[in-house]
Parts: C-alpha cells; structure tokens; sequence
C-alpha cells in the first residue's frame, strides 16, 4: 500500500482537490502556483465523485463523497486538510425507507450561499436532492423534486441517474437550479417546495422529439453572480446560454470543433467568459483530432478561441469528465482540469499558457480549488509571472491577436451516425 502523504497548508495557499476512481488527492502551492506538493491517496481504492471546501463560518473544512464497492457511498469530512477524517458509521445522507431507494453514489457537495453558515447541498445517484441545515450533522431529502411528476420518466444517462450539478442562486434566496442526466435543468422558486423544468431551446439527439419538455442530458451548468440571471449550458451534444434565468435557451456552439463535451467553468472576475474541453462525440469520448484544447469564450459565446500552448496537440486522446475542471478566485485566475488518463494540468495566467502539474493518478473525476484564509494573503507575485509574459513579447509581435472571431460551425442537425461535427475551418 502506499503511503499517504500529508500537507502542511498555511493561508495563502491554493489548494486543489482531485477526487479519482481510487482515491482522492490534495495539491498545494503558493499564490505564484509554480510548485505543487502531493498530499494522499485518501480512501485508497475508493471512487470519489465528490469534493468540497467549505470556509464559511470559519471552518477549514474539507467533504468527500467516497464510495467504497463493498460498503457503498459515504460522506466524510476533515477539519486538518486530510490528517483526520470524520466518517460516520451508518450513512449521512440516505432515502426515506418510504420512497424504497438507495444512495448509489454522491454525485456533488455544495456549499450554501457566504451568509448561510449551516446550509449544505448533495446532489446523488439515483437522481435527488439532499439538504443540510446544520453543517452536514444531519441531512434530509428535498421531496419536492424528489416526488416530481416528470420523475419516473427520467432515464439514466451513460454514467448512470445523477443529479451531478448544484448551482445556488447569488441574488434569489428561493431560487436554486440542478442539472440531471438524464432530466434536464430544473428550477426552484420556493427553496424546494417545487420544481419547474427549464430546457427550452436545449436539443435532445438520442430522442424522437428533438426538444422535449425534459430528459435532455445536461452534463454541466455554471453561473458568474455578477450576472445571475445568465447561465450557461454544456449537453449531450450542445452549448447554450440563457439570458433569463433559465427560462430559454440559446445556442453558442460557433467555432468550436464539436459541441459535445462534458466540463465547463466560469472566469472567477469575467462573467462574459467560460472554459470548456470539447470532446469528439458520444461515441468516441475523447479530445477531437487528437489535441487536447481547452477553449474559451470571452464575449459570452458568440466566438471560441482554442487555448493550447503547453498542451500535446498530437496523440492526445484525453476525456475530461463533467467536474473535472475548476478556476481559482486569484489574479490572474488560474484554469485546472484532469483527465482520465491521471494527468492534471494548471493554467496561472487565465488559460494562456498550461503546464502539466501532475501526472500518474488514477483516473480523475473531480477536481475542486480553494484558496485558504483570506484572500488578501494569497496576491500573485508580480515577479513569478514576469519571465512568461517577456518570452511571450516575441510571438505576439510576429503574429495577429489571438481572439479572432471564428466561422460558425456547420450545424449538427443531421449528424447523428457521424463520428463528430466537422471544425468550421481548415488551414490548407
């Protein structure tokens, strides 16, 4: 067995969070983010889908969704950054013995909103809500979604019936959005006392009827509570974004060389720009053309522009899992995302330029930042990103601006059989 290794964390740090198929991992740094030390494995040989810092109220908190294949899904927590963990003996969050179901696998753990100290969410398999009001002590089923009428008709998605997406409204107390695979988007108005499904304008491929009310495979929404009203949208097959909420949905695929995909994260300072990993289809679940790119939009997806320099763009047939990709709240804000080959990748400077952090690790399904302390301790050095922006001078007076608006892509309507959509255009 491998020895697990421990950090020591200070404020100031950054800390990432990799939940893998075998155990779970913490990665620390400075704010220059040039050095990274490996704390772990934690719950070795264990599946952890889930991830969570929670600093409100002082804590220092650590949560993990471990799921063990003999002893199934638990939730723990540490208060020491992975020395102790507190797992309880029966299970936390579990079904009603009414409803006749089981905790499969704990799919996401998100924290309340700043000023709400004891509020905690867990998104599950099979798909429901769970909610926390005294800091994860005792957990109860949120049965308005739960007893839906739309629920028995929800179909599981290739990883299974999962609520894996919780996105708390910054600016509407009542209001709270899940995504579901497959379900859809749905919303709540009333703190969970009932529940509208909001797909309109979100394609359906696998489905005779192409925009159904629900039972679209959402794999990711994200938010910038700047603009709460704006979300955007990464489907099975598809990127949108609503202007309203929720309330409809438009497409942004321009330019990117497939709208399948399953990651997307949102700039910490920019609500206009978001990063996402495309994938080539659904049947061949890796990087298109064997490059991996990340690709950013920095005027709300009316164009993408491909992020690749420090990334293989040959031979690269990578998968990044739908929480497998994270921004940290520095400036310049760093971009972090892993695959299911065990590589993590960091960006310090907005997705300009990577660099590998990591390698070797089992698979990677969750990957979660935190800066710990106060965020007035963690300022970049000026001086750490001085030698990247000198060696960059020379390129960038020898070619044009890298954000140039790209030709919209062909549309997908007709390609389903056809291993992905083509890129909008070619360098002969």
């Amino acid at each position: 067995m491998v020895a697990t290794r421990h950090l020591s964390v200070k404020d100031g740090d950054v800390l990432l969070l990799v939940g893998t198929m075998k155990g779970a991992f913490l990665l620390r740094s400075n704010a220059a983010r040039s050095r990274w030390e490996t704390g772990g494995p934690y719950f070795p040989g264990q599946a952890v889908y889930a991830l969570a810092y929670d600093a409100r109220g002082g804590r220092r908190r650590l949560w993990a969704g471990n799921t063990s294949e003999h002893w199934g899904p638990t939730l723990s927590s540490s208060d020491d950054f992975g020395r102790t963990w507190n797992t309880p003996e029966s299970a936390a969050i579990r079904f009603p013995e009414d409803t006749g179901a089981s905790v499969k696998r704990i799919w996401q753990i998100k924290p309340g909103r700043p000023d709400e100290a004891g509020t905690l969410y867990a998104g599950v398999e099979p798909a429901a809500l769970f909610e926390s009001r005294d800091g994860g002590t005792s957990w109860s089923l949120v049965r308005g979604l739960h007893e839906h009428p739309h629920r028995p008709r929800w179909m599981p998605g290739g990883g299974g019936l999962c609520l894996h997406t919780i996105v708390p409204d910054p600016a509407r107390r009542e209001r709270l959005f899940v995504a579901i695979s497959s379900g859809g988007v749905y919303r709540t108005d009333d703190g969970g006392a009932s529940w509208q499904a909001r797909n309109l304008g979100v394609r359906v491929e696998f489905m005779p009827d192409k925009y159904p009310e629900f039972g679209q495979c959402v794999h990711k929404i994200v938010q910038h509570p700047a603009r709460p009203e704006r979300l955007f949208l990464q489907n099975h097959w598809g990127l949108y974004r609503s202007d309203d909420g929720g309330d409809s949905w438009q497409d942004i695929a321009h330019g990117v060389p497939s709208d399948f995909g399953f990651a997307m994260a949102m700039h910490p300072h920019d609500p206009e720009t978001v990063y996402i990993v495309p994938i080539e289809s659904d049947e061949f679940r890796c990087t298109p053309e064997g490059k991996l790119r990340v690709y950013r939009t920095r005027d709300a997806g009316a164009s993408w522009e491909p992020l690749t320099r420090g990334l293989p763009q040959e031979d690269a047939l990578e998968t990044v899992l739908r929480d497998a990709m994270a921004t940290d709240p520095l400036n310049p804000a760093g971009v972090y995302f892993g695959t299911r080959s065990g590589r993590l990748w960091g960006s310090r400077d907005g997705g300009a330029s990577w660099k590998l952090i990591r390698g070797g690790l089992p698979p990677i399904v969750c990957v979660k930042v935190a800066v710990v302390g106060d965020l007035a301790a963690a300022r970049v050095p000026r001086a750490s990103l001085a030698p990247r922006r000198a060696s960059l001078a020379p390129r960038r007076a020898r070619r044009p601006a890298a954000r140039t608006r790209v030709k919209p892509a062909v549309p997908r309507a007709a390609t389903r059989g056809r291993p992905a959509r083509r890129p909008a255009s070619k360098k002969k």
